[in-house]
C-alpha cells in the first residue's frame, strides 16, 4: 500500500522563437503526512509575447525514491500565446525506471480541433510497444499549461470553471475548477496561508484517493504563479502538499 502512496507525486503535476524570451524558474518540494519530502519539483519556463515552453522534472526522493525505482518524469509542453494564455500545441511526458523508458507524445491540431496520441515503451533499449491514437476529446490545455495559466484564465471567485487538458484521458480531460467566494476562503487559508491573490480547488479523479476523486487546493501568488497545493486525507496518510522553493 505504502508503494501506492507515492504515486500521487505525479498528480501535482498533478509545466518558436526566444531570442527575446523572459526564463523563470520555479521549483517545489512535495512532502506527505508522516513521510515528510518525498520528492522535488522543478519548472523551467521560457515565454515571449508569441511562444512558450515549460519544461518539467519530477523527481522522488527518500523512502518514495527507493520504493518507486528512483522514477523520474520528465514532461514538456511546447505552444503559442494568445490573449496572455498559453495555448498547448505538442505536450510529451516521459518516465525513466530502472531498465524502463515510457513516452507519451500529445500533439494538438487546433485548426481540426483534435488530439493525436503516441506511446511507446522501452525496456533495456529496446522498443517493445508502440500505438497511436487519436483522442476523443480536444483540448487547448495540457496539465503543465492548465495550472500555469490559472491566474488569469480564472477571472470571477465563487465560480466553478470546467477545463480540458490533455493527459487526463481517464477523465476524458475534464477539470472542474472552484474559485471560492469571500464567505468560502476559512479553509483555504488555514491549510494554504495568507496573501494569495487567488485560491482555487481543482476536482480530480484518481484511484490513490481515498474515496476515489480528489480534491486540490490550490494558492496562486501575485506572479501568477501556484505558490503551494494541498490534497487533503490521502488515503489516511496525512496530506499531500507543494510548497514553493524557489
Amino acid at each position: 500500500m505504502i508503494k501506492r502512496v507515492f504515486i500521487v507525486s505525479v498528480i501535482f503535476l498533478f509545466l518558436s522563437d526566444f531570442a527575446l524570451a523572459k526564463v523563470t524558474q520555479l521549483n517545489y518540494k512535495a512532502t506527505f503526512g508522516i513521510f515528510g519530502t518525498v520528492g522535488t519539483i522543478k519548472n523551467r519556463l521560457t515565454q515571449n509575447n508569441k511562444t512558450y515552453k515549460i519544461e518539467t522534472k519530477v523527481k522522488l526522493a527518500g523512502l518514495a525514491k527507493k520504493l518507486m525505482g528512483d522514477q523520474v518524469e520528465d514532461y514538456i509542453s511546447i505552444g503559442h500565446m494568445k490573449n496572455g494564455l498559453m495555448i498547448s500545441d505538442t505536450y510529451t511526458m516521459t518516465s525513466t525506471k530502472k531498465n524502463k523508458i515510457v513516452k507519451k507524445e500529445y500533439h494538438i491540431h487546433h485548426k481540426g480541433k483534435y488530439v493525436t496520441k503516441r506511446y511507446r515503451k522501452w525496456i533495456k533499449g529496446k522498443l517493445v510497444k508502440e500505438s497511436k491514437e487519436k483522442l476523443k476529446f480536444y483540448a487547448k490545455d495540457d496539465l503543465l499549461t492548465l495550472y500555469f495559466n490559472l491566474g488569469i484564465a480564472i477571472k470571477e471567485k465563487g465560480k466553478t470553471y470546467t477545463f480540458r487538458a490533455v493527459g487526463l484521458e481517464k477523465q476524458k480531460g475534464i477539470v472542474y475548477v472552484t474559485a471560492p467566494s469571500k464567505k468560502q476562503l476559512k479553509p483555504y487559508v488555514k491549510d494554504l496561508g495568507k496573501d494569495a491573490v487567488l485560491y482555487a480547488k481543482a476536482l480530480i479523479h484518481q484511484k490513490n484517493f481515498r474515496k476515489n476523486k480528489g480534491d486540490i487546493m490550490l494558492a496562486v501568488a501575485k506572479d501568477g504563479f501556484i505558490r503551494k497545493s494541498v490534497i487533503k486525507d490521502v488515503l489516511l496518510y496525512g496530506d499531500a502538499k507543494l510548497i514553493r522553493t524557489k
